[in-house]
């Protein structure tokens, strides 16, 4: 009888479209397995970046890359890249200078997620807390939509969003809530850092167990219809403001 164990099989994901090929290139080129691109389809830029980098590279017809991946906007060109690697979230709370903790309850959509993690890492020094259970977690979709996001902020997941705001309050952070009709308006409340900010669902909020262990609720100031926003808009809204005020508090201690 034969001794020999089974290779497991590589396990990798879907990255397509140019930009986020592109992104991933440039800034971890040791993640990708394989590019494929479609026949006669122009694509010099990223063919020029592939070569450079000395990535296995194969010219496959379209009916083949829709194959492996059917949706609209491939742009000619797919990726194999290894699995996502998620941060430690021990290892976040650690960090110099402390980073904002973006803590996510019940966000489903991928493109949600995908937007969420573009516009945390334009404005940088800040990760993404996900929960285990009833959650979107970072997909083939998510990175399309993130658009090379991925390779600036630490993603991390864990067994249970209130033990590890709890576990981010023992390491000195502050805790804030982002409510659609209640709380101090972000523009004119002084944030205190290190800071963790909560976004809910658009339809339920936060969860009242979540709710419980905030030190401040905020909002964002509307002033036009009486419509909520969306949760990816509300981040990267949120990320600017927080971005703003964090740059004047690092200003002032250097001065």
């Amino acid at each position: 009888m034969s001794t020999k164990k089974k290779k497991k099989k590589k396990r990798f994901m879907l990255l397509y479209g140019k930009n986020s090929i592109l992104e991933r290139i440039r800034f971890a080129p040791h993640t990708i397995q394989q590019v494929l691109v479609q026949n006669n389809c122009e694509l010099k830029t990223v063919l020029e970046k592939v070569y450079t980098a000395g990535i296995p590279l194969k010219e496959i017809s379209q009916k083949e890359l829709y194959k492996l991946k059917p949706v609209d906007d491939l742009q000619g060109v797919i990726a194999r890249v290894v699995e996502f690697q998620y941060a430690e979230f021990e290892e976040l709370l650690s960090v110099t200078p402390p980073l904002v903790l973006i803590f996510l309850d019940r966000i489903y959509d991928p493109h949600n997620l995908g937007s969420m993690i573009r516009s945390t890492a334009c404005f940088g020094n800040a990760a993404i807390i996900l929960p285990e259970h009833h959650a979107c977690h970072v997909t083939d979709s998510v990175l399309h939509v993130a658009s090379g996001g991925e390779n600036f902020v630490p993603i991390t997941i864990v067994p249970n969003l209130c033990n590890a705001i709890r576990l981010a309050k023992k390491s000195g952070y502050w805790i804030a809530g982002a409510m659609v009709d209640e709380g101090e308006d972000i523009t004119k409340v002084t944030l205190p850092f290190p800071l963790g900010i909560v976004l809910g669902s658009e339809g339920k909020g936060i969860r009242a167990g979540v709710a419980k262990l905030l030190d401040m609720k905020i909002m964002i100031p509307t002033r036009g219809a009486q419509l909520s926003l969306n949760v990816s808009m509300a981040c990267a809204i949120l990320c600017y403001e927080l971005s703003k005020q964090k740059g004047s508090k690092d200003g002032e201690k250097d001065s």
